[in-house]
C-alpha cells in the first residue's frame, strides 16, 4: 500500500498516518490507536444454463461496457452469498434462480473497482420474465460455442470451464 486508504480516523476523525502493524503498513489513527484493514472486496455471479445456452448481460458502464458478462455484482454487508447471487440475478435480468451449487471461487482483483473475490454458482430459473435491469442494457440466452465479446477475464475463465 503506498497511500492510506483512508485519511481520517472513522472513530474520532483525526488524520492518519501510516505504520507498520503485522509486517504491513496500515492507516493508524495517532490519537485514539485506531487501525484501519481493508476488508476483500467479494462479488458473486451465477451462470443459468438453458436448453445448452448461457444467460449473459450485457454491460452498461465501464469498465467492458458494451461487452457480455454473467449475472453478477458486489454481496452487501450480512448478506448471504446464495442470496446474493439469486437477488444479483434477479436484479439484473428480471429471472428469479435457485442456486444448485458452487462452480468456483476466483481470486485477483481485475480493475480498480473490481471485485478481490468471485463466488460463482450454478444456478436453474425458477421464475420472472426476461429482461435487462440494474447495470445491464441487455439479458439474453447464447449457445456456449457462439458467445458474443465478453467482459472480463475471470467471465472468460468460467465459461471455459463450463465448456470442459
Amino acid at each position: 500500500m503506498n497511500k492510506p486508504s483512508i485519511r481520517f480516523c472513522p472513530l474520532c476523525g483525526t488524520p492518519v498516518v501510516l505504520q507498520e502493524v503485522l509486517n504491513e503498513l496500515r492507516p493508524v489513527c495517532p490519537s485514539c490507536g485506531y487501525v484501519h484493514y481493508d476488508d476483500p472486496k467479494v462479488a458473486v455471479a451465477v451462470i443459468v444454463l438453458q436448453e445448452g445456452k448461457v444467460l449473459l448481460t450485457r454491460r452498461i458502464y465501464p469498465p467492458e461496457e458494451g461487452c457480455w458478462t454473467v449475472p453478477a455484482g458486489f454481496m452487501n454487508a450480512f448478506e448471504e452469498p446464495v442470496g446474493a447471487a439469486e437477488r444479483e440475478c434477479l436484479e439484473e435480468t428480471g429471472l428469479q434462480v435457485r442456486v444448485t451449487g458452487l462452480l468456483d471461487v476466483l481470486g485477483g482483483r481485475e480493475h480498480p473497482r473490481g471485485a478481490d473475490v468471485l463466488l460463482a454458482y450454478l444456478a436453474e430459473v425458477v421464475g420472472g420474465e426476461l429482461k435487462a435491469g440494474d447495470d445491464a442494457s441487455a439479458a439474453a440466452f447464447f449457445p456456449l460455442d457462439a458467445l458474443p465479446p465478453l467482459a472480463f477475464a475471470s467471465t472468460k475463465k468460467l465459461l471455459a470451464k463450463l465448456k470442459r
